[in-house]
């Protein structure tokens, strides 16, 4: 027993930063952000982990690509790990990143494993709106920033509905109907969701916004607060606008006490799970749910039923339908704290590396207390790649830690049937699921409608702004357009349109 429990993996250091300016000669490159937080999460352990290290993941990084993130940052710190990685593209990519590093930590691959990602966007977009120079690293001038959306039905990157702020709502609003809400109690759920997300960013000195707000002040259009998709407004999508980095540092716990780390400073990494669910939108059974995410939060849910119930958690919080989804599944009541870091809204959104940060922000919380369970659940795409793992303040009785985590079996399993692309239908067809798109102006610029054919069929069609009676329907607070029947036509260029029947 005391052999396997020396081989546990534990968490021993984190390091955040957060940097606020966007003075070009202050701010900081991603590079100098993960320098700051690895090098801080290496204070918190102790000192002298660094020079160990054997093992780096760099999280997938968007502000300014570099020709080799690891590699250059090992170059800024002089270290030589054996293991040296740079992630794919994914909110849920840290949780992954550290699963992957407590296996290998268990198995005796790894003796010190670093995750560390970071991203300067609020910078760059200061430098190039006034066209400013930044003294930084030379960017990677081949770089494909993000994974193209040729995943996508070029029909809905054609409507506009191929970003997450324009996709999430087609779940908000399908899954509204299914848990027998109206729309404006929905919209009122999300308020004083996100209103507790705001009191805890409000706590955390690393947020990037740290004003508590009210449920009316994050639902209410108001300046500064427009529509982006129905029914969100900015107050309810991330905030990629941050300079923000974040750093966790591994080993196992026989590593930890050789090295005097108190085991009160110690935080186990216990099991965790994941699934995806497929990466076109439009091929998956409904919107009212997300098969993967309930496998993976299910299948730790049973996991830790022996060792206790979360005392904190960490569900990804994007966009509110997420976090909505995952504490029905996790049967966590209505008023539930669903992050102990502040939410993608408010504490910022460093794009893939917000899970680091909230690694962080759980070990803090866990260092010290009583056979304290954490959850930590994260998820990238559109509501595409979920991942969870679970942390304690002690050990469990017996390893749960196992190289098989996927749960991609069970999710497929759960899965209905597709209903056929029928993209090219004209006539009837009623609504599956929709949204609205506004401008910077708080103006609609048109509305996108997920619809059903009379032969089952699914398309995907464009409400005109000039369809008063239709865009009034999708957006009435009090009763939802989704079932309703109306008329699909094509435009000159080809472009299904839909209005409401009257």
């Amino acid at each position: 027993m005391n052999a396997l429990l020396d081989r546990a993996p534990v968490l021993v250091g984190v390091g955040e930063i957060t940097q606020r300016t966007k003075d070009p000669a202050q701010a900081l490159e991603p590079l100098a952000l993960m320098e700051a937080a690895l090098r801080a999460a290496d204070e918190d352990a102790g000192g002298g982990l660094l020079a160990q290290l054997d093992s780096l993941d760099v999280v997938a990084e968007y502000s300014w690509p570099y020709p080799d993130a690891p590699g250059q940052l090992c170059e800024r710190l002089r270290i030589r790990p054996a293991r040296r990685a740079y992630g794919e593209v994914g909110g849920e990519s840290p949780v992954r990143f550290i699963h992957e590093a407590a296996l290998r930590i268990a198995r005796g691959e790894t003796t010190v494993a670093a995750v560390v990602g970071a991203e300067a966007n609020y910078a760059v977009a200061a430098a190039e709106k006034a066209q400013a120079t930044l003294p930084w690293s030379p960017r990677d001038p081949a770089a494909k920033l993000v994974r193209g959306v040729d995943y996508l039905n070029p029909l809905a990157v054609r409507l506009g509905v191929a970003s997450p702020a324009t996709v999430y709502p087609f779940y908000e609003n399908a899954a509204t109907v299914a848990w027998g809400q109206t729309p404006r109690q929905a919209l009122d759920e999300s308020g004083r969701l996100w209103a507790s997300c705001s009191a805890v960013a409000a706590a955390n000195p690393h947020a990037w916004q740290r004003e508590a707000l009210t449920a009316d002040q994050v639902t209410t259009p108001m300046p500064g607060n427009r529509r982006v998709a129905w029914p969100y407004t900015v107050r309810m999508v991330a905030n990629p606008l941050v300079n923000q980095g974040a750093a966790v540092l591994l080993m196992s716990r026989g590593r930890a006490r050789q090295l005097g780390i108190p085991d009160e400073r110690l935080v186990f990494v216990v099991c965790g799970a994941a699934a995806k669910e497929p990466a076109d939108y439009l091929l998956r059974d409904q919107y009212e749910r997300s098969h993967a995410q309930e496998a993976v939060l299910e299948d730790v849910l049973g996991q830790v039923g022996g060792i206790g119930t979360f005392r904190q958690v960490e569900l990804y919080s994007c966009f509110p339908i997420v976090p909505k989804m995952a504490r029905r599944t996790l049967a966590l009541p209505a008023a539930a704290t669903v992050t102990s870091t502040g939410g993608l809204s408010f504490f910022g959104a460093p794009l893939n590396n917000y899970m680091t940060h909230a690694c962080a922000a759980l070990v803090r919380g866990l260092r010290g207390q009583h056979g304290a369970v954490a959850l930590l659940y994260g998820q990238g795409g559109y509501l595409t790649s979920h991942h969870a793992i679970v942390l304690a303040s002690a050990p469990p009785p017996t390893s749960m830690l196992d190289d098989e985590y996927s749960v991609q079996g069970d999710a497929d399993a759960r899965r209905g049937g597709v209903p056929p692309l029928a993209l090219d239908h004209t006539g009837t067809a009623t609504v599956e699921t929709h949204t609205v798109l506004y401008g910077r102006d708080g103006a609609p610029t048109h509305g996108v409608v997920i619809l059903r054919t009379p032969a089952g069929g699914r398309l995907l069609a464009r409400v005109d702004p000039r369809e008063h009676d239709t865009l009034a329907a999708l957006t009435d607070l009090d009763r939802t357009p989704i079932g309703r029947p109306g008329i699909v036509t094509r435009a000159e260029d080809g472009t299904p349109h839909w209005s409401i029947d009257p």
